[in-house]
């Protein structure tokens, strides 16, 4: 513990090269006591920093001193080779100590070397934020521990309940990972030889077996999920033509995303959008529209957003007794 933080310190002085005592012990979640002792430690073993007294005194680093901060641990090298999680995903991964640290190495690489240009780092102008709108599935199991436990590469016995079932049943898979999509994690494996999706919320429990996973020769955990995420977006065989304000285009792209397949000019402060679903029943997605929105076919989908639209003010026309 003690040696992290002798070396988190020297990140944050490296960046910075001059703090007060008060800031340091604020940033490594210590006592200034200890902050003084770290650095008589530090002074002992040949690093050339030390402790100013006076108004503008504090914790110093010469700056001809260059630390070695550019190796990363096999952690932080993991961290960092799933960059595109966002801060929620890596803390469900129990990633987020590995990611800071690589972290403050970077930053403290980046504060040694010749100042660029630009004032700005791409981290201050991007932001990864994976999470889908106005929902947060949350996976039930730890996606933490299922990650530890697929590093084996053995079967799983799973309980598991599919989207149409009120009843988890177990079965056995053969697993290449898991996947994050806007905000949900889902399982990728072999059931009785056929590739599956298993979205982790519907997980209730897993076990792992003696036995090695079986894995389709040549296949890997991302070729997998190119096909299953190929076959997810092509079985919408149903194209629902749609019409809409022009003004609100942007709320159904975010709401509709890569089901809408084409969009018409505007005319007269309208569009005409096509979506493609897997079945007439799917077009209950449009209700969230309101009477902002009308089906123009085909008549089935019509008649069906006209039956649930009845339904709905036949409930809605009388008090909640």
């Amino acid at each position: 513990m003690k040696a992290s933080r002798l070396l988190h310190l020297l990140l944050i002085l490296q960046t910075r090269q001059r703090l007060t005592t008060t800031e340091l012990a604020a940033r490594l979640e210590v006592s200034r006591r200890t902050v003084l002792r770290d650095v008589e430690a530090l002074s002992t073993a040949g690093v050339p920093v030390y402790a100013e007294r006076g108004r503008n005194g504090g914790i110093v680093l010469l700056p001809s001193a260059r630390l070695s901060a550019s190796h990363l641990e096999p952690p932080e090298l993991e961290a960092l080779s799933v960059a595109g999680l966002d801060s929620a995903l890596r803390e469900r991964m129990g990633l987020t100590a590995a990611w800071e640290s690589a972290e403050r190495k970077i930053a403290a690489r980046q504060a040694a070397a010749p100042e660029s240009p630009s004032p700005l780092r791409l981290a201050d102008l991007v932001l990864v934020d994976s999470t889908a709108w106005f929902a947060a599935p949350e996976a039930a199991v730890e996606v933490a521990d299922l990650a530890s436990t697929l590093r084996h590469r053995r079967r799983l016995r799973i309980l598991y309940r599919r989207s149409a079932e009120s009843q988890a049943s177990t079965r056995v898979v053969d697993p290449y990972g898991i996947v994050a999509k806007s905000g949900r994690w889902y399982l990728v494996a072999d059931d009785q030889g056929d590739s599956r999706l298993l979205a982790l919320e519907r997980l209730s429990a897993f076990e792992q077996l003696d036995a090695p996973a079986v894995l389709q020769p040549g296949e890997t955990l991302r070729t997998r999920w190119a096909v299953l995420k190929k076959r997810t977006e092509e079985r919408d065989r149903v194209s629902v033509t749609i019409r809409l304000p022009e003004r609100g285009l942007d709320l159904a792209r975010r709401i509709l995303g890569t089901r809408i397949h084409h969009v018409s000019d505007a005319e007269k402060g309208s569009c005409v959008v096509v979506v493609r679903y897997p079945d007439i029943e799917s077009v209950r997605q449009l209700l969230q529209f309101g009477d902002h929105i009308e089906v123009l076919a085909p008549e089935a989908a019509r008649a069906r957003i006209s039956q649930l639209a009845r339904d709905l003010a036949d409930r809605h026309s009388t008090p909640v007794s």
